[in-house]
C-alpha cells in the first residue's frame, strides 16, 4: 500500500456489486491509504456492498435516497457525527427508466426526463453543497459521466442529455468552490460492463466497437479509473477542476471507426 489518501476521508455513492465503476474507485482510494464510507440505497444493494465495504476496513454504511431531503441530511449528519470534516466525494449515481433506453430519444416520456435529470445530475449538486461545508481545507468531489453527452450513442437517449446537464454542473460547482479549494472534475469511462451499463439497449455491441476502434484497442478497466480517481483527489490534482477526465482507451479523439472497420 502506498500512501497517497493516508489521512483522507471520503464517501463514496454508487457501489452496486464488484464490478462497479465506483468500487473501482473505492479498492483504488483504499489502497492508498484513505478512509472510506458508503452510501446504498435499500436493503438488497446494502447486503451486497456491506462485504465489499468490509473488505477494505470500512464499516460505514448509510442507506440514502438522493431524491428525499431528510435522507440526505441523515447522511451528513452522520458523516459529520463521526468524522467532524471529509476530503472527497465520489458520486457514482444515475438512473433512467429501462425501458426508455431503447428505441428512439423522441419518446422520452416527462416523468422519465425529469426523474433522470433529478437522480444523475441534480443529486450531485445535492451532495455537493452538503459536502462542501464538511471540507474546511479543500477537498476533491468526482463524477462520473459519458461520452454520450456530446455525441449520440444509439439507445442512450435521455442519458445522454442528463450526463451533458452533469457535465455543464460539473464546470458550474468548479466554479462556485474553487475559492474554497475544492475541486471539482468528471470522470468519462467508453462503455463498462457493469449493472448500470447493462441496462443500455444494444451494450454488447457498443463495448465490442469501442474496443475495436478505439485508439489503444481497449476499453478502460476499473485499476485504470480508479487510478485516476486517486491522482483527482490526492495533491497531484492540485489544480485540476472543471474538467471531463476521458479513460476511454482515446476513444474520444475519433471521428470514425478505424479503416479496417469501415
Amino acid at each position: 500500500m502506498a500512501d497517497l489518501m493516508k489521512g483522507k476521508r471520503g464517501l463514496v455513492m454508487g457501489v452496486a456489486n464488484e464490478r462497479s465503476i465506483a468500487w473501482g474507485i473505492a479498492a483504488a482510494l483504499a489502497a492508498e491509504g484513505a478512509d472510506l464510507a458508503f452510501s446504498y440505497q435499500g436493503d438488497a444493494f446494502g447486503k451486497r456492498v456491506e462485504p465489499l465495504a468490509a473488505s477494505v476496513g470500512s464499516d460505514f454504511l448509510v442507506d440514502v435516497d438522493v431524491t428525499n431531503d431528510e435522507s440526505l441530511d441523515a447522511c451528513f449528519a452522520a458523516l459529520k457525527a463521526r468524522w467532524g470534516t471529509m476530503d472527497f466525494l465520489i458520486h457514482a449515481i444515475a438512473f433512467s427508466d429501462k425501458t426508455e433506453l431503447t428505441g428512439r430519444f423522441i419518446n422520452t416520456s416527462r416523468a422519465n426526463f425529469q426523474n433522470s435529470l433529478t437522480i444523475s445530475c441534480y443529486s450531485f449538486i445535492d451532495v455537493a453543497a452538503r459536502a462542501s461545508q464538511m471540507m474546511p481545507d479543500g477537498g476533491s468531489l468526482i463524477t462520473l459521466t459519458f461520452q454520450g453527452s456530446n455525441a449520440v450513442v444509439p439507445n442512450y437517449n435521455v442519458m445522454g442529455v442528463a450526463k451533458a446537464a452533469l457535465e455543464s454542473a460539473t464546470r458550474y460547482l468548479a466554479n462556485d468552490l474553487g475559492p474554497q479549494g475544492i475541486r471539482v472534475n468528471a470522470i468519462s469511462p467508453g462503455p463498462m460492463k457493469t449493472l448500470a451499463g447493462s441496462a443500455i439497449g444494444g451494450a454488447r455491441a457498443t463495448f465490442r466497437h469501442t474496443e475495436e476502434n478505439a485508439p489503444l484497442r481497449a476499453n478502460a478497466t476499473l485499476e485504470a479509473i480508479g487510478g485516476t480517481a486517486v491522482w483527482l483527489c490526492s495533491a497531484g490534482g492540485a489544480c485540476t477542476t472543471g474538467e471531463v477526465v476521458h479513460v476511454d482507451g482515446g476513444y474520444h479523439v475519433l471521428g470514425m471507426p478505424q479503416g479496417e472497420n469501415l
